[in-house]
């Protein structure tokens, strides 16, 4: 599994103009799925996104963790991320789960993340949508499961 971890001060996401997902300070988490990932994969990735120390203490060090800071996960699914843009202009995504399989792991994310602590809102899978947010640092990171 990958993910894209951007520390924010708000974020949202949108579906035909209504907001299905919303948080204050916290994390926006794209989600992508691979054909190999697995439950364990999905609980590891929970684990390692919620205890990522992130956020600043008092002495302005990035040197707390979404659960210490009380904040909040929106959790976006992403097949894109597994897109594979070496050869060609057009991307394959050859590597990305099939949506059977990506929903049941990114939906295994969410509730593990849930079960660490976090409250976590989520856009709709396989849905277009919009997503804004208010990048806080900016911090961005790539988390892997593998």
């Amino acid at each position: 599994m990958r993910a894209v971890v951007q520390r924010v001060t708000y974020a949202k996401v949108e579906v035909e103009g209504t907001v299905r997902g919303q948080i204050g300070p916290g994390v926006l988490v794209l989600l992508g799925v691979s054909r190999t990932d697995t439950a364990e994969n999905a609980d590891f990735l929970a684990g390692k996104v919620v205890h990522l120390r992130i956020f600043n203490d008092d002495a302005g060090k990035m040197n707390r963790s979404l659960l210490e800071t009380g904040g909040a996960m929106l959790a976006v699914s992403q097949f894109t991320l597994y897109g594979d843009c070496r050869k060609g202009r057009r991307p394959s995504f050859d590597d990305a789960a099939p949506a059977d399989q990506a929903r049941h792991l990114y939906e295994r994310f969410v509730e593990a993340s849930r079960r660490l602590g976090v409250r976590v809102e989520t856009g709709i899978f396989q849905a277009d949508m919009a997503v804004t947010l208010l990048n806080d640092g900016p911090v961005t990171l790539i988390v892997e499961s593998a």
